[in-house]
């Protein structure tokens, strides 16, 4: 069961306000006003007031339904999610601070931007449009993880004839079937958790599979099987680079049980994809990515367990389709969309980012 929000309410015209300033977030916390996020910049809503406890009390009870509130005065932190108007689909968590209620909602458009849209990698593309393997998503909170995601599950829902499912938490982008089927499923309401979901999604004839986050041992194990098994599955994971990302999954596991996993991985792996989303001058997010492609080289990497080294795979591959952070960075500074301190802020190599204007050397002949 979803919230359907009143037309007029109070959290309906706050949502309004974000729609209206091309925002992503609305924070409402005690003591503040409600917090709008603006080009990844939290700014008070005009013409509100600061919020006391009643308040935000009475602007959760306008999002949940009586069972969701049931629930949430249960477990003290709740996650949700609802359809807004025509515009977009909310993903909501509410959680409590010192005793009190805080709410966090993110906007997510209805429409899904396309890979062009979106300035992904040729080569993401491309094996999103394989048949098998795995395909990780990685990046901090708020890092536009699910939007690529988006964007690549409708590429292949427009394009090839097959069986998608995906076990979210909660559902955001929601898709119509097109050419492919799309089945989409909620933690907490279609299943109770994800590995409930992926212990049962081989016997649901799958042909892609989207695992909103892979959060413990047991759903890494499962999103493996099924990239083994002759399947294209998506996974995200929050870590701060691609390299770091494949060290995580294994560190999972027990000492005894690593080294399998490793050949599991290197076996079923397509890609890794790092992204963060960055302001642009002039107002609005652009997303920058790194691509680590799992060639021959990446997967014997992976397999020795020598992820320190993958680094050096990832700043040499780029005939392979790789490109590094800060290549995407440098690029982005390049055109002018973005200022190099925004960029240098994202990077743990900041050394390695070009902020010299592309042409500064031909300028410079031309105007003598």
């Amino acid at each position: 069961m979803q919230t359907t929000l009143e037309p007029g309410s109070r959290v309906d015209q706050l949502l309004a306000a974000v729609w209206q300033a091309g925002g992503t977030d609305l924070l409402l916390s005690v003591g503040l006003p409600p917090m709008l996020r603006i080009d990844g910049i939290l700014t008070p809503a005009p013409g509100t007031d600061v919020l006391t406890a009643e308040d935000t009390d009475a602007l959760l009870a306008e999002v949940l339904t009586p069972a969701q509130a049931t629930a949430w005065k249960d477990r003290h932190e709740y996650d949700f999610s609802f359809s807004w108007r025509e515009h977009a689909r909310i993903r909501g968590n509410a959680f409590t601070q010192r005793g009190l209620s805080t709410v966090a909602l993110r906007m997510i458009p209805r429409a899904i931007p396309t890979p062009d849209a979106l300035g992904l990698p040729p080569a993401l593309r491309a094996l999103a449009l394989r048949h098998q393997g795995l395909i990780l998503m990685t990046g901090p909170t708020g890092s536009g993880k699910s939007t690529t995601l988006a964007s690549l599950i409708d590429l292949i829902n427009t394009s090839r004839g097959c069986h998608i499912i995906t076990v979210e938490d909660p559902i955001e982008y929601v898709h119509d079937h097109k050419v492919a089927a799309v089945n989409q499923r909620e933690v907490g309401t279609d299943t109770a958790t994800f590995p409930d979901a992926l212990r049962s999604v081989l016997r649901e004839d799958p042909d892609v599979l989207l695992v909103g986050e892979m959060r413990d041992l047991e759903s890494i194990r499962f999103a493996l099987t099924v990239a083994e098994t002759g399947h294209l599955v998506f996974a995200t994971l929050h870590t701060n680079d691609t390299a770091q990302s494949i060290g995580r999954m294994i560190d999972v596991f027990p000492a005894e049980q690593q080294a399998q996993i490793r050949v599991q991985l290197a076996a079923a792996l397509s890609c890794v994809v790092y992204q963060r989303l960055i302001p642009k001058i002039g107002g609005g997010m652009t997303a920058a990515y790194e691509m680590l492609v799992a060639t021959p080289a990446v997967r014997n990497l992976i397999k020795e367990g020598k992820t320190h080294q993958l680094r050096n795979s990832l700043v040499t591959g780029a005939r392979d389709g790789m490109v590094t952070l800060e290549q995407s960075l440098s690029r982005l500074v390049q055109e002018g969309t973005v200022a190099a301190e925004e960029a240098l802020a994202r990077s743990l190599y900041p050394q390695d980012i070009e902020t010299r204007p592309r042409y500064a050397t031909s300028l410079r002949s031309v105007t003598r």
